[in-house]
């Protein structure tokens, strides 16, 4: 089996550890990938979900690590190789200067990227009928594992110290959205001068389309480097069932944005999160994903993790074969329009560790 079907096979049906403490911990809940553990596949780090429904129930028996942090992955007692887990951040020991845990601030995703979620609050959110049926960010907040509002100052100590003591390579800040016609522009672009100042850190940017285009060279001129705006789903219906308060915001308006945005960060630069067993067909995906490849937006699509606790827990995910038949074409594609994840900035295309679409894409270049 090569890399990239067993991180397509460990992503879709997840894996149990023999010993769950082992390596870096995992997350429960919240914003951004969650329920998931980072592991290391040949030269690759990627999010694998071990707190979900079929994660439970997975075939992939992942071994405790041995003295040499090699830990052996079987199936049905058939081993299919070996893995290693990243190991615990220094920078999760310190406190900010006014006593909050660094690790509430940011938190280490894959084995190099620093992410964060600025507002851990969103209009959306708040209401049953709005909600995203997929999204979990109020959970690590009333859990007490976050704080409501990370400060720019805050973020930039984080930052710094985790490109300090870790050697982080960028940085990825998402944020629920708040009322106001920016839709989360403007948070991002104060925080962005902040950390810019502080430290040399490539940095994506995430929200819903701004209202007004000029907030994407607001951002850019702050220091954000890639953009990020999530379709999550890519047909009406599955907009309108899945997360309708988002759905408010038109596909027309994500693709006027999205050229809009081009414009100021450059093809490859800006791209979108695309949650792949929602509902869409893979044709359905693909031809999305084409007409945004034309436009110089990355589709990052990622197979759906029903996370508990959310709407949609009992909700199955994407087979292994499912998610082959769009990340195979896919990733052609995105080369032959000129982008890659390697040549993004920052961000998700860039760090690519929760989906195999970057290791297909390798396997392509090849």
């Amino acid at each position: 089996m090569s890399d990239a079907d067993l991180i397509n096979e460990l992503q879709t049906r997840g894996m149990r550890l023999v010993d769950p403490s082992a390596g870096m911990e995992s997350r429960r809940g919240g914003a951004g990938p969650t329920d998931h553990k980072a592991v290391t596949v040949g030269d690759t780090t990627v999010m694998v979900p071990v707190h979900t429904a079929p994660a439970f129930d997975s075939p992939y028996l992942v071994q405790a690590p041995g003295a040499d942090g090699l830990a052996e992955v079987t199936k049905s007692g058939v081993s299919l190789g070996q893995v290693r887990f990243p190991t615990r951040p220094r920078f999760y020991d310190l406190k900010t200067a006014d006593g909050v845990d660094y690790w509430k601030i940011a938190t280490l995703h894959s084995r190099d990227v620093l992410a964060t979620t600025v507002l851990q609050t969103c209009i959306r959110y708040e209401s049953r009928k709005k909600t995203c049926k997929f999204c979990s960010i109020g959970q690590s907040l009333a859990a007490g594992r976050t704080i409501a509002y990370k400060t720019p100052a805050q973020l930039a100590e984080v930052a710094k110290a985790a490109v300090e003591l870790d050697g982080v390579k960028h940085m990825v800040m998402t944020t629920g959205t708040p009322a106001g016609k920016d839709r989360g522009a403007a948070v991002m672009a104060e925080s962005a001068a902040a950390i810019k100042a502080a430290v040399d850190l490539p940095l994506q940017a995430q929200c819903e389309p701004p209202e007004e285009d000029a907030w994407h060279a607001r951002m850019a001129e702050a220091g954000v480097d890639t953009l990020g705006m999530h379709l999550e789903a890519v047909t009406p219906e599955v907009r309108a069932r899945i997360m309708p308060g988002k759905a408010q915001v038109s596909l027309e308006k994500y693709f006027s944005s999205f050229k809009a945005a081009v414009k100021v960060f450059g093809r490859g630069q800006v791209s979108t999160y695309i949650l792949a067993g929602l509902g869409d067909t893979p044709e359905a995906i693909l031809e999305t994903s084409q007409e945004l490849c034309k436009i110089g937006v990355y589709p990052f699509v990622v197979p759906f993790v029903p996370v508990s606790g959310t709407p949609l827990e009992s909700h199955p995910a994407p087979g292994a074969d499912f998610m082959a038949q769009i990340l195979r074409p896919l990733s052609g594609m995105i080369l032959r329009a000129g982008m890659s994840a390697e040549s993004s900035k920052a961000g998700c295309a860039k760090c690519g560790a929760c989906s195999a679409l970057s290791v297909y894409e390798k396997l392509r270049a090849s």
